[in-house]
């Protein structure tokens, strides 16, 4: 019996008889005893940085960026904490802004902020939404030696002291996620988030999966987190159990350069061969769309060392109660799967025009379904799975029926991965 994340819970499944399967799984890492005790040790003595109770005095207006619900960072534990430095430092509540950074993400209810901060912070302090297509509310941060635009929300610019929350893991574009792109993506203009998830730079060799060295995604981040003024983060790393496992603040390069050590030593999992079948567990909130939960599918696809042959599945479980997502870029995934009658042509064309923010999402993804099949399993939106090119499946069995079906034997190698956005497969151990 094999057990998976699906939504909140778990999905549990057996393997049909002919077929012998392999789990995979983060690397066992004792988590934090004591969450609140370590984050007030990171504040206490950050990384090449005077403690924020220092860097900050009264009169400072300070701007806090935090992760959308998207995102499982613990702001619920971060944010208190660091206001907590900001009051010692005498900086008043009234000169605080907490900001989501939504990216092209849709904007957080007043739910998910309470979710993410607690009440008694949202009734506190002041909290917005990142606007992405608000072209009054942003800052122009130039245009870098290779092109790209750089934006910033005018809030976190023009703020004295710019703070950013994140959680730290394996990411498509920027190698890991967390450090300078809380700011750099999550709140910055449309332009920008088109030409950094733009097809030369998703195509470009130093693009990939837990990649920082040569990564011009990461370079183009990090520059423009340095432009907009980013002074001081604190990061997370996260076991499979969303357990806290390392916690660092600091000065932002050094501090993500430290935290991203801390990271591959949990995240990174040897592989062995290549698999027909590969079952990609992701769990809420990424299963809630299918913009979400088709990273699985990617993830594993573009993993440093290839766990799939051309022909394979994928299969993703996932409910998927939002369809493709709520947000603008969500939209244009849909609209730019849909519009494609086959993944060769539809990679040509995207290759020849480009795309807007969001897009991106579908240029992967054809990526992936030129080579491979994905099945969402248990989704409660098949027809959106459909238009988006991919198999909508009840359950685990019809799942399986289906690989059977386009691999044309079921005698079929598969691997289990319990969190496939928490992990990152490498090099061949046999």
């Amino acid at each position: 019996m094999y057990r998976i994340p699906f939504s909140k819970t778990y999905l549990d499944f057996e393997l049909p008889a002919n077929m012998r399967g392999t789990y995979s799984a983060s690397r066992p890492v004792e988590p934090l005893a004591d969450v609140e005790k370590a984050i007030d040790k990171a504040l206490a003595d950050p990384i090449n940085s005077p403690p924020l109770r220092e860097l900050a005095k009264q009169g400072d207006t300070v701007c806090i960026v935090f992760t959308d619900i998207t995102r499982n960072t613990p702001e619920h534990l971060l944010v208190p904490a660091i206001l907590a430095e900001l009051n010692a430092a005498g900086v008043r509540d009234e000169d605080i802004t907490l900001l989501c950074g939504t990216g092209l993400h849709r904007p957080s209810t007043p739910q998910e902020k309470v979710i993410k901060l607690g009440q008694s912070i949202v009734d506190r302090y002041r909290v917005l939404d990142h606007e992405p297509f608000n072209l009054a509310g942003l800052e122009d941060l130039g245009v870098t030696e290779s092109g790209i635009h750089l934006s910033v929300n005018s809030v976190a610019y023009q703020a004295d002291l710019l703070i950013a929350t994140g959680i730290v893991e394996p990411h498509q574009y920027a190698g890991y996620s967390g450090g300078p792109k809380t700011v750099a993506i999550g709140a910055a203009g449309e332009p920008m988030i088109a030409h950094t998830h733009g097809p030369q730079m998703v195509d470009h060799p130093g693009t990939r999966l837990g990649k920082i060295e040569g990564n011009i995604f990461h370079q183009a981040v990090t520059e423009a987190a340095r432009r907009a003024g980013l002074d001081f983060i604190l990061n997370v790393v996260q076991d499979d159990h969303k357990r806290p496992v390392a916690i660092f603040a600091g000065r932002p390069e050094d501090t993500f350069e430290e935290i991203v050590k801390a990271a591959k030593g949990l995240y990174e999992v040897p592989v062995q061969q290549e698999y027909d079948v590969v079952v990609a567990g992701v769990g809420f909130p990424k299963d809630m769309n299918l913009y979400q939960a088709s990273r699985a599918a990617s993830q594993l696809f573009f993993a440093p060392t290839s766990v799939v042959r051309d022909g394979s599945v994928f299969i993703v479980p996932a409910p998927t109660p939002e369809g493709a997502g709520q947000g603008e870029g969500e939209r244009r995934f849909l609209e730019t799967m849909r519009s494609g009658s086959d993944m060769p042509s539809l990679l040509a064309e995207l290759r020849r025009t480009g795309y807007p923010p969001g897009a991106q999402r579908a240029f992967v993804m054809a990526k992936v379904l030129e080579k491979n099949h994905v099945i969402i399993v248990g989704t409660v939106t098949p027809e959106v799975v459909r238009q988006l090119h991919m198999i909508p499946a009840a359950d685990m069995d019809e799942a399986f029926r289906i690989a059977v079906s386009k691999i044309g034997r079921d005698d079929l190698e598969v691997l289990i991965v319990q969190r496939a956005l928490l992990t990152l497969l490498v090099g061949r151990t046999g």
